[in-house]
């Protein structure tokens, strides 16, 4: 094992967190179980990282194997990056093809390498059909960069990919062409739909909203919630609060579900729109270009936030579409230009 490898697994294993080292370790699955017991967790990190690495030299690991412990510590840790959503079509009457993972594989390396002399490609098959591809970029006269790589997750027989976000725009041409031919599809867009939450991402495209997701602080269901009225506050005016809560509560059930909504951070609306007004005059009335603004709505977990608006009493139920029809969308940027 030369020094780039050796530097390489020393820098993976010093971001594993010495509380996820073993699980980390075991489902990589490179070293035995005999070789595992030999490690002691008790000593300090740094020499924990020299042990572990003349480990993998006594097995004469590769490049690739250590890229393979990058993608299960990537796994581990899938909300520390950044995500995009593209999605593919095949020509209109175009009929599926029996897909072959192996083939797809093999299809999506030769594509990259032959586009460009220095890249590394590697693949770790994960749940529900699903291969992890970890891309590491060079150039024509440099090798790859194996420290700023692209993550990108498939689902077999699925149109979606998704991809870490990248600093180098201009391998994502290349990319889309070799998800696009390896997928066997036509054409490849970027969905407006981004966040870190791999998991929530994958449940609005695939309409998988009937799941569990990490919610925010509060640990009780709104229609769990108390009404919080007032025994002592007068009959008539507990009727009528009763009767707007039930209201409110069934509108945001009808608008949300019953289940916990998928987890975004932020969503985004560009507004462009012509001046208008029936006075005569003013210094906007010539305008020509249209008036623009941004605006960001963000949380820890937006949509349980936008969820809890109305039964808070700080917004009127229903909600304006433009906010709750994210999932159903699969956006969270909007531009809204005037008909």
């Amino acid at each position: 094992m030369d020094e780039t490898v050796a530097e390489f697994f020393k820098r993976i294993i010093l971001k594993i967190p010495m509380t996820e080292m073993m699980t980390i370790l075991k489902t990589w699955g490179f070293l035995s179980e005999n070789q595992l017991q030999t490690v002691n967790l008790r000593q300090r990190k740094e020499s924990l990282v020299q042990d572990l690495v003349l480990l993998c030299e006594e097995k004469r690991a590769s490049l690739n194997d250590a890229a393979l412990l990058d993608i299960v510590y990537t796994q581990f840790h899938r909300h520390q990056k950044v995500w995009d959503v593209f999605r593919m079509s095949k020509e209109p009457g175009e009929d599926s093809d029996l897909f072959d993972m192996e083939q797809f594989k093999s299809s999506f390396k030769k594509i990259l390498q032959r586009a460009l002399k220095n890249v590394t490609v590697s693949f770790r098959d994960a749940e529900e059909n699903a291969v992890w591809i970890r891309i590491a970029w060079g150039t024509q006269y440099r090798k790859p960069n194996q420290y700023k790589p692209t993550y990108v997750v498939y689902y077999s027989q699925t149109p979606y990919a998704f991809t870490s976000s990248s600093r180098l725009r201009s391998n994502i041409p290349l990319l889309g062409q070799a998800l696009t031919v390896a997928g066997k599809h036509h054409q490849i867009v970027k969905m407006d739909l981004r966040s870190r939450y791999l998991d929530s991402l994958k449940a609005i495209v695939f309409k998988q909203y009937n799941q569990t997701f990490e919610t925010h602080n509060s640990t009780t269901p709104l229609q769990e919630r108390s009404l919080g009225l007032d025994i002592n506050m007068d009959s008539r005016i507990i009727h009528e609060n009763r009767i707007e809560k039930e209201r409110v509560q069934r509108v945001t059930e009808e608008t949300f579900g019953h289940y916990p909504q998928p987890r975004l951070e932020f969503a985004q609306y560009k507004l462009e729109t012509k001046f208008k007004s029936d006075l005569n005059g003013g210094i906007l009335a010539e305008r020509e270009e249209p008036l623009r603004c941004l605006i960001k709505f963000s949380s820890p977990n937006l949509l349980e936030a936008l969820k809890s608006l109305a039964p808070a009493g700080i917004a009127d139920a229903p909600l304006s579409p433009l906010l709750t029809c994210i999932p159903n969308k699969g956006m969270n940027y909007f531009k809204i230009r005037d008909k």
